[in-house]
């Protein structure tokens, strides 16, 4: 909790100090009783006190100042909100290892239908791009507010030879910065991007992933990448028969390392979904801090009032 103006929160020293010296008053007027000798008559001409009433009053009082006292600090609480703008470029592996069956139905059709739900999963100010990869790296889709022309192009992949893990990082990133100055005013800052690389690893073609890595550090653009399959899945070749075609998890890792970005694995249909909720949460949304001041001001207010309410009901008076 953060507060706007702290400096109110001094007075709690002050309540602190009446509360003590509320104390002290208590004790000496309990040693006061102890010393009189004749009880009887103490009792017969002191008006009798309300006892645990009246210290039940005050302590409703001091809360009450107390809560009051920490609403005029203004204090601020943080909130989850969805971003204003932002871009993000998929880039999907259509490569022929993508159709290995360790994820069902397999690997390609379970990036297709997890990217049309994290496009949904985003809000709607944010740009979403697409690239597909496999021996080249292509822009299907520029970065747009259009969610339904994205999904109906991830319907339209199909798979292709190689892959080319490398490209397909620098052509999002060409891409990023042809959207980022088209929309961006002079002396305003770019929209923040992020990469978000569904592949199960393994590149053969075109410039390193690592090179490419490095550029998007420099651009300050994150890559996310989710490394689909298992250690045992295959795909059957024409006139090769099946293959091994293991996910190179370690490649995703270091680039995701490399640029700030997350790692994730998707082994099966439902460990993706929660790879592109949370993966999601972290793009759409940022992190903002709204004053709460209101909720300690109507409890404070409560607790004051309820004060003022057993002073009148049991002593007749407020003070």
């Amino acid at each position: 909790m953060h507060f706007v103006t702290p400096i109110w929160l001094l007075l709690l020293l002050v309540i602190a100090a009446v509360a003590g010296v509320y104390a002290v008053l208590q004790l000496r007027r309990t040693k006061y009783v102890a010393r009189f000798s004749n009880v009887d008559l103490l009792a017969s001409v002191a008006p009798r006190r309300p006892g645990w009433r009246r210290h039940l009053t005050f302590a409703l009082l001091l809360i009450g100042l107390s809560v009051l006292t920490v609403g005029v600090a203004q204090p601020t609480a943080a909130v989850r909100v969805p971003r204003d703008r932002a871009t993000v470029m998929l880039a999907i592996d259509v490569s022929l290892s993508m159709q290995a069956v360790d994820v069902l139905p397999n690997r390609m059709d379970a990036a297709k239908k997890g990217a049309r739900e994290f496009v949904d999963l985003l809000p709607p100010r944010i740009n979403v791009g697409l690239v597909k990869f496999g021996g080249n790296s292509t822009l299907v889709v520029a970065p747009t507010i259009d969610r339904d022309a994205v999904k109906r192009e991830i319907d339209k992949l199909e798979p292709e030879d190689s892959t080319a893990i490398g490209e397909a990082i620098y052509t999002c990133l060409g891409s990023i910065t042809t959207f980022s100055r088209a929309v961006t005013a002079k002396n305003d800052k770019p929209p923040p991007a992020r990469i978000v690389l569904l592949s199960d690893g393994a590149s053969n073609k075109g410039r390193s992933p690592m090179q490419a890595a490095a550029e998007a550090k420099t651009e300050g653009v994150p890559v996310s990448t989710i490394a689909f399959g298992t250690d045992t899945g295959t795909v059957d070749l024409p006139g090769y028969g099946p293959q091994p075609v293991p996910a190179d998890k370690t490649t995703l890792r270091e680039v995701a390392d490399a640029t700030g970005g997350t790692f994730h694995t998707a082994a099966s249909a439902e460990e993706l979904r929660s790879v592109y909720a949370n993966i999601g949460s972290q793009i759409g949304y940022t992190t903002s801090h709204k004053s709460v001041a209101w909720r300690y001001l109507v409890i404070g207010l409560f607790f004051t009032l309820a004060a003022a309410g057993a002073s009148l009901l049991w002593s007749g008076r407020l003070v």
